[in-house]
């Protein structure tokens, strides 16, 4: 009787299904991006990781199409970083040890939020959704510059500040206390903010209610605060190795527009047409510095 309660429901099987597919298009994407840099092994490591991450790209893209669902780049974002750290770090030290830690425990934790909420090869993104809707038969074309291309590129100059960080050996100063202050702060931020609003899905009993308490109280999107923190976190450690880096700030920057001109605006349209409550939070509170909600 105990075997037969714990036994997983159709959809839990389902849903374990498709993570395994899932898996295996990163496993696969993986192994052909390693084919790549072996290949290009005699260039510069910036170029080798470039060339590499887009083929990993094109690969998971391939998966996307033959299972007709955008969703399954998503976790690209926080899956790739790691790797192309991995690679870049020739040096060894402290910053070194530090910021392939952070970047671990942040691609962890996002993807495991990810994997936590998605509910399988039926659950597509509903920007994606959108996009479809708006291209019609060049949904392909549009999804693989739009939703699989930009996004690595933006990653990837997310990324470089961190790779004299991660190559060239060079003293701790001040600004890396900063960088890990930012950095930390970034994640426990984001990880904060999802909790709660994993909570407030979890135990809402008015559908069209909106989530106004935690961060949420202090900005439309705290969640995507920390996001676009924690880039400017690697940006400052990467300055603190070497401040002729100080150009590679074009990562958070571009990273930070993303999240200002069409993360925020495209997730604020989506709640005011499910939840006529949000009007009044966009006129009260910020999009992502926070502040207390106005009027109180």
């Amino acid at each position: 009787m105990l075997a037969a309660m714990a036994a997983p429901s159709p959809d839990q099987l389902r849903r374990r299904r498709d993570l395994a597919r899932v898996a295996l298009a990163y496993a696969s994407a993986l192994v052909v991006a390693l084919a790549v840099g072996w290949a290009l092994r005699d260039r510069h490591p910036i170029l080798v990781a470039a060339a590499a991450d887009l083929v990993a790209t094109l690969v998971v893209f391939g998966f996307s199409v033959g299972y007709n669902n955008s969703s399954l780049y998503d976790p690209y974002w926080s899956v790739a970083p790691l790797p192309i750290a991995l690679y870049w770090a020739a040096a060894s030290g402290p910053r070194q040890v530090l910021l392939l830690a952070l970047i671990a425990l942040w691609g962890a934790r996002l993807t495991g939020n990810w994997a936590a909420r998605w509910r399988g090869i039926g659950d597509e993104d509903f920007r994606y959704q959108e996009i479809r809707r708006r291209t019609g038969r060049l949904y392909w074309p549009a999804s693989f510059v739009s939703i699989h291309l930009m996004p690595t590129i933006w990653v990837f100059l997310g990324l470089l500040p961190i790779y004299p960080a991660l190559a060239r050996p060079s003293p701790v100063v001040v600004l890396d206390l900063a960088a890990l202050a930012v950095t930390v702060a970034a994640i426990a931020i984001e990880a904060t903010a999802d909790g709660q609003l994993r909570v407030f899905l979890r135990t809402r009993s008015d559908p069209e209610a909106v989530l106004d308490q935690g961060l949420w109280a202090l900005c439309r999107h705290p969640n995507y605060l920390g996001e676009v923190l924690f880039w400017w976190g690697l940006y400052l450690f990467g300055v603190a190795a070497q401040p002729a880096w100080a150009w590679s700030v074009v990562g958070p920057l571009s990273i930070t527009l993303l999240f200002v001109f069409v993360s925020v605006p495209w997730m604020d349209r989506r709640l005011l047409l499910r939840h006529p409550a949000w009007a009044q939070t966009m006129t009260s509170l910020p999009a992502l510095l926070p502040w207390p909600r106005r009027g109180r």
